[in-house]
């Protein structure tokens, strides 16, 4: 069984870019984001159904889908994020197994942004949190997507808290400053589950 680390954090805190510092140092990482990106891809069956269920006005000129604009409708409409969950969350699981069977490396960094909403933690050897104070995700997040600061907080209170999420965490990386500052951190890190990942691989062995 491979080694798995769960990387999570609040919307903001750049656990992309945490994630781009691992894979600098070689491990393997399987995206939740990019997956669920890549099941509703123009000519995909969940595109289709979305499009029937919302309407044209989910979509982008090019036929992509509007995510910002689905966000903020499911936000207002616990049925229709019901709807959408129970259409998406089994594709993204089986293509997440999928990747992660492919998978090269000592062990995989997986990128889920709603870990702990979802309850997936038990799904990962170790759970690492990356974490930001609040202004900084409101901060980052309003000039990365350019919505306003009430979208925001809607997203902020549909996640778990940063008390809740800290207290699931195994490690944490504290990402308030540049983002350059964390390269230490994730090499120790990295380091650390190399040598968990390998422990690990010998005791399935001795069994």
């Amino acid at each position: 069984m491979r080694y798995i680390v769960a990387l999570t954090g609040g919307i903001g805190s750049g656990k992309s870019t945490v994630a781009n510092a691992f894979a600098k140092l070689g491990a393997t990482i399987v995206d939740a984001d990019i997956i669920a990106r890549r099941v509703v891809e123009p000519g995909s069956d969940a595109l289709q159904a979305i499009r029937e269920r919302f309407g044209d006005a989910m979509l982008l000129p090019d036929g992509t889908l509007d995510r910002a604009q689905l966000r903020q409708r499911i936000f207002c409409s616990p049925p229709d994020k019901a709807w959408l969950n129970a259409l998406l969350h089994p594709l993204i699981q089986q293509e997440t197994q999928q990747e992660m069977a492919r998978a090269s490396g000592a062990y995989i960094m997986w990128v889920v942004p709603l870990l702990i909403e979802n309850h997936l933690q038990n799904r990962a050897n170790r759970v690492l949190v990356v974490d930001v104070d609040t202004e900084t995700q409101v901060a980052r997040t309003m000039e990365r997507d350019g919505i306003s600061r009430s979208q925001i907080n809607n997203i902020l209170a549909a996640q778990v808290s940063r008390e809740q999420r800290l207290a699931s965490a195994d490690d944490i990386i504290n990402n308030n400053g540049h983002p350059g500052d964390i390269t230490d951190s994730v090499a120790k890190l990295h380091q650390r589950y190399l040598g968990l990942a390998a422990s690990a691989t010998r005791q399935d062995q001795s069994l």
